[in-house]
């Protein structure tokens, strides 16, 4: 049986989960290393990561390096020791970082490795209408997320489940199997696989543009957008009232086959109903945000928004 020695990489919630799993089961986890603290909000507050405030509660060394590949901050990793390395939501190793401990360094995915390789995994899969996804532990190379495959466990993506959702269950699932792959790797009975040569598909990072809502686009292919994007950084659209526009958020929504006369993008609304139409019938929007209000339920927003005509959404 191995003496194992841990640092842990991680900056977000997602990785506070794993974390805590691991010292749960108490393994020796000699040092964490997570992103620099930085300032945030109007008044300019400095705000540490999940994992740090995670690690300061529990007692356990922290390095908050802002170039993994100073000398610096080298020698101070080699000083913990370690001969494992678990990475966790964090950025880009260089080999120096990676090669260093005898036992390796390996990382937890949110896809079911080489699918959805990237920044956003559980975003894309939704987006895509993907049934299933899962996690994968790997040993991390010179490339992103292409390393040996050590463990993988699937799970299946509901109709209805938004990213938040399926965020969570992952994470959950990610802590088991993370636990299971340092047990094996400690017990010296550890076996990877490379990972399948096919056309992939990709996870890159989202930013605006991705968020915007296409109506001209399908039933099934705007529901899964809404979803897989909520409920952060959240679909978008432009909403035209009369002579009025504004942005208008879409956190959550309803799919409703119909065939109808309606063009695409207008907006039909009563007391307790808001829908849109689209190619094969409505979007039902259930959750929502104008541009600088809070977010609140379709009857909340019927009740205190005065619609003009005509109303679209585009």
């Amino acid at each position: 049986m191995r003496d194992i020695r841990i640092v842990f990489m991680g900056t977000p919630e997602f990785a506070v989960t794993i974390l805590k799993r691991i010292i749960l089961k108490e393994y020796n986890v000699v040092g964490v290393i997570t992103a620099p603290d930085k300032p945030a909000g109007r008044g300019r507050k400095v705000n540490q990561s999940a994992v740090k405030k995670f690690a300061v509660e529990n007692n356990l060394k922290v390095l908050q390096p802002t170039n993994l590949k100073s000398e610096d901050f080298l020698k101070e990793l080699k000083k913990l020791n370690a001969n494992l390395q678990v990475v966790v939501a964090f950025r880009m190793l260089p080999k120096s970082v990676w090669k260093m401990p005898k036992y390796g360094t390996f990382n937890l995915h949110a896809s079911l490795l080489p699918e959805y390789r990237g920044a956003a995994p559980i975003n894309w899969a939704i987006i895509n209408g993907e049934t299933k996804t899962g996690v994968t532990t790997f040993f991390i190379d010179e490339k992103i997320d292409t390393g040996e495959i050590i463990l993988q466990k699937e799970c299946s993506i509901n109709d209805n489940e938004n990213a938040g959702e399926l965020h969570d269950k992952l994470m959950n699932l990610g802590a088991k199997l993370v636990t299971k792959t340092i047990k094996r790797i400690k017990k010296d009975k550890i076996s990877t696989k490379p990972q399948p040569k096919r056309e992939e598909k990709h996870a890159p990072k989202i930013f605006k543009d991705t968020c915007e809502i296409d109506w001209n686009d399908s039933l099934d292919n705007i529901h899964n957008k809404i979803r897989g994007l909520s409920p952060y950084p959240v679909s978008w659209t432009t909403l035209y009232n009369g002579d009025q526009k504004t942005e208008l958020k879409i956190h959550k929504s309803k799919k409703h086959i119909e065939q109808h006369q309606f063009e695409v993008g207008t907006v039909i609304h009563s007391k307790k109903e808001l829908k849109v139409a689209v190619i094969g019938g409505f979007i039902l929007i259930e959750d929502l945000q104008l541009s600088g209000k809070r977010k609140m339920d379709v009857i909340s927003f019927n009740n205190g928004f005065k619609f003009k005509t005509p109303i679209k959404l585009s």
